[in-house]
């Protein structure tokens, strides 16, 4: 679009100077009685106005200035993003399954129709149709989940860091919660396991070593004040070498044995073999209650496919008490939510699991990932490169873990540019930079955006 063009002239060099008058930008007025503009309302034709304006200050003080066409037509590309959607589409070719920036799981279309529906109507959500009585929202979702997962009861907040919060304020505030100092992770935007069980109202108390906590180190550090020992998965980095740490099932062989609870806060939400997939295996929330946890915390939007939420599962007694507190009507799930997760599950249940995307992804043989490849770098108007590759989980899901992938990389003179370019288009394609090629992963795109990939390349005028 030419507003994109009109900034690109400005990119390269600090805006300075001054304007004669002969180059003196248009009024808002007379830019916003525009042609182009008079499908918009009043409050848009004069906001794209501006923009406009600005955009021709900018340039004409480092270049020729833009005629009054140019400065309408920005006006009107202005105009159309100000009504467009204001969280775009994008096609992830970023080579990770699970991005964050992208909302993680991907939701299956059958999910994405019952969702749609529920949107549009209203919904039996807590209302017993037969009776006529107040329902429970949760009780839809406890039924997939006791099917699926396992577990004597489950409750679902909306993301896992409020899962754990919401079970500790419950059970463990006021007193102390029990954390290896090999597992205080950072868990994304600057929040920490730490800060999560401080905030909740209990006292941290550090076990062990960053590299070896041994069982004795938790024997020593429990007193009466001693309601939980947490265990959080190292989900998003790797430690090696010199290392040690008691199993799930020694942990839940303690704390039964003093009398207080094991949270397990698995993260992923893995609820299948992965290797199958030839993808690590990962630790699955039905491995934690086998191990004997008392509660599992995990999330919903991560390897398990769903919407966000934070699911509980475990003991009864143990999920009435976290029901009952004020924190869990604070954390509580909307309609969509609900409906997203159970249909999810549903899934699972039915043997269909393989139309989660998050799934189908790691399922998708190289070969078909290769054709995928091959189709588009038939389209590129530049040199291409053909290789073997990591398509990354993401999520936190593994530090650099993965399935193998076959990935396009386009030749370009300046990369960001031309990912710029491909980000900013229509469609929107996510890809990736590196060693000076812009890298295109198609394990993650559906047929027929592979199509709109091809149509993306083969429609690009200019190569950067």
């Amino acid at each position: 679009m030419l507003i994109w063009r009109i900034e690109a002239k400005l990119s390269n060099e600090t805006l300075g100077g001054h304007l004669d008058a002969s180059r003196r930008p248009p009024q808002v007025d007379s830019v916003k009685r525009s042609e182009l503009l008079a499908a918009f309302p009043e409050a848009v034709r004069t906001e794209a106005a501006r923009r406009a304006i600005d955009d021709y200050r900018r340039a004409a003080s480092q270049g020729p200035s833009p005629s009054r066409e140019e400065v309408e037509r920005a006006a009107r590309a202005h105009a159309e993003r100000l009504t467009g959607p204001r969280v775009r589409t994008v096609l992830n070719a970023s080579g990770v399954i699970l991005h964050t920036g992208l909302g993680r799981a991907r939701l299956a279309p059958s999910v994405a129709k019952a969702l749609a529906g529920a949107a549009e109507g209203h919904l039996a959500l807590e209302v017993d149709l037969t009776t006529g009585s107040r329902g429970d929202r949760q009780e839809v979702m406890r039924e997939m989940i006791s099917k699926v997962v396992g577990g004597e009861s489950s409750f679902v907040v909306n993301n896992c860091a409020a899962a754990v919060y919401c079970a500790l304020s419950a059970l463990g505030s006021g007193k102390e919660v029990l954390l290896s100092r090999g597992e205080m992770v950072e868990i994304g935007g600057s929040f920490r396991m730490p800060e999560v069980i401080e905030a909740s109202g209990c006292r941290l108390v550090e076990v062990g070593c960053t590299n070896k906590t041994r069982l004795a180190d938790y024997e020593r550090a429990m007193n009466p004040e001693t309601a939980v020992i947490v265990r959080c998965h190292r989900s998003n980095f790797k430690m090696t070498g010199f290392v040690e740490s008691p199993s799930s099932q020694e942990l839940a062989e303690l704390a039964r044995s003093r009398g207080i609870v094991f949270l397990e806060d698995v993260g992923s939400g893995c609820l299948v073999d992965t290797s199958q997939f030839g993808a690590p295996k990962w630790y699955r929330v039905q491995d934690a209650l086998a191990a004997g946890a008392h509660i599992v915390a995990f999330s919903g939007d991560k390897l398990l496919g769903g919407p966000q939420a934070g699911l509980l599962v475990g003991d009864g007694t143990l999920m009435d008490r976290i029901a009952r507190h004020p924190s869990a009507r604070a954390s509580r799930v909307d309609k969509l939510t609900v409906v997203a997760l159970s249909e999810t599950l549903r899934l699972y249940w039915t043997g269909r699991s393989l139309e989660i995307p998050t799934l189908a992804y790691l399922a998708r043989s190289l070969e078909t990932v290769r054709g995928y490849a091959e189709r588009i770098a038939s389209a590129a108007g530049v040199e291409t490169a053909i290789e073997e590759g990591i398509t990354e989980i993401g999520g936190g899901c593994g530090e650099g873990e993965g399935v193998a992938t076959v990935r396009v990389g386009l030749a370009s003179r300046d990369p960001i540019a031309l990912a710029t370019s491909l980000r900013q288009g229509e469609p929107s394609v996510l890809t990736r930079i590196e060693r000076g090629r812009v890298w295109i992963d198609p394990r993650t795109l559906e047929p027929e955006e592979v199509e709109a990939v091809v149509g993306v390349l083969k429609s690009k005028e200019e190569w950067e």
